[in-house]
């Protein structure tokens, strides 16, 4: 299909305004006041909204059980 009409460099820039990243916004944690990511568990402690969402010691210790494994 042809292009019957061409947009200028400004039009193609002003629709393009909305394309930009957007930075991370962080927060302290509730529990253990270390920043993590807005509206998603800590990464440290495990926790979310007051309650213990994620074991983070047991992840952990997996993890290195994994590793020795595999070695």
């Amino acid at each position: 299909m042809v292009i019957r009409m061409r947009h200028t460099r400004s039009h193609t820039g002003n629709r393009r305004s909305h394309h930009a990243l957007k930075s991370t916004n962080f927060t302290a944690c509730s529990n253990c006041e270390k920043p993590r990511q807005m509206h998603t568990v800590c990464s440290h402690c495990g926790f979310y909204r007051g309650r213990k969402v994620i074991d983070v010691i047991k992840k952990v210790e997996k993890k290195q059980a994994k590793k020795k494994a595999s070695k």
